[in-house]
């Protein structure tokens, strides 16, 4: 039995303390994973907080980590002691189900987060997770940074390959931030011409050097209307309401409005406009496992990288107070 170290929330918007606990046998499919590195992500603090009425107290977040595999189990065959690994927001998947069998894991039926009830995060020196919701870090990955790409990173990525988006689309990318801002260095990398669209004058600069062609206002009611009709695909990372109906405007016949950040409101949308142009709203989540190696191997090879800001794990309560503060950029790791 091995103890693990880690930071809990003891109770719903508390600081977190110094939290120890037992880990039991180890499963023949489970993984052991010395963390060496964890992403902070919003959805940390939405559980901290009890947002969604679903947390469990004492409560251990953390599900982007990186780290080196410590123990497998017997039936574990796709890493050993001694690879550097991450983990992201799923840490069990059945197996079994349609979508598991049809390689879509993030769609299970019985998914198990990596911070869901009944199970400890990464904000630890150990985390555990079962078969291959654990990646093995390509080469060419740094494992100090890769942790936000399991999360932030796999989210962007996935519309890409999962809803067709072609190297001679014209995307554009709604909200320059944690997601955001690594978006846009995909679609330069997939071949697109990308557009930034920020409320923020401050990111213009940052926006272009990421990949954006150019950059558009999204606060500007001229700037929008100039822009009607111009893309392919939107990507929105925002989760603030907009005016949803001038975002659709600026789609071609045939584009779509992929949604990524997590909307608190209902998104209000008038339907003829949609009908008239065969527009399409999707959005998703995460992605499969096999999708999260791919997006890893397209990162090292087109040098896509996190930008982050590291503290070290005893800073995690001011780490999550500059998280909250909304002035991180883009991501934050903590160094264990």
């Amino acid at each position: 039995m091995r103890t693990v170290k880690a930071y809990a929330a003891p109770k719903a918007g508390s600081k977190l303390e110094p939290f120890e606990y037992e880990l039991g046998a180890l499963g023949s499919n489970d993984i052991d994973i010395q963390v060496e590195y964890c992403g902070v992500c919003h959805t940390d603090l939405s559980l901290r907080d009890n947002v969604w009425g679903a947390t469990e107290f004492p409560f251990v977040g953390g599900h982007e980590a990186t780290g080196t595999v410590i123990d497998v189990g017997p039936e574990v065959t796709h890493v050993k002691v001694g690879d550097k690994v991450g983990l992201g927001g799923h840490s069990h998947y059945c197996m079994t189900c349609p979508q598991c069998l049809d390689g879509d894991h993030n769609l299970c039926e019985s998914v198990q987060s990596t911070v869901s009830p009944g199970r400890n995060g990464a904000f630890a020196d150990i985390v555990r997770a079962s078969g291959v919701s654990v990646v093995k870090l390509p080469d060419g990955i740094d494992v100090a940074d890769a942790g936000p790409l399991f999360c932030a990173g796999i989210t962007v990525f996935n519309p890409f390959v999962k809803f067709g988006i072609k190297p001679t689309d014209r995307i554009a990318v709604l909200g320059i931030g944690g997601l955001g801002h690594l978006a846009l260095q995909f679609g330069k990398a997939w071949g697109c011409h990308v557009t930034a669209l920020t409320s923020s004058s401050s990111k213009k600069e940052e926006a272009m050097a990421l990949g954006a062609h150019e950059v558009v206002n999204s606060r500007d009611p001229e700037a929008l209307a100039a822009a009607a009709g111009s893309f392919d695909v939107i990507l929105s990372t925002v989760d603030v309401a907009l005016n949803w109906n001038q975002i659709i405007a600026m789609l071609k016949p045939k584009g779509r409005l992929h949604f990524l950040g997590v909307q608190a409101v209902p998104a209000e949308l008038q339907l003829m406009p949609l009908m008239f142009s065969q527009l399409s709203l999707s959005s998703s989540l995460v992605g499969s496992p096999h999708t999260v190696a791919d997006m890893l191997e397209f990162c090292a090879r087109h040098d896509i990288k996190v930008v982050t800001e590291h503290f070290p794990f005893d800073q995690i309560n001011e780490a999550l107070e500059h998280l909250e503060s909304g002035k991180a950029r883009y991501r934050i790791v903590l160094d264990n």
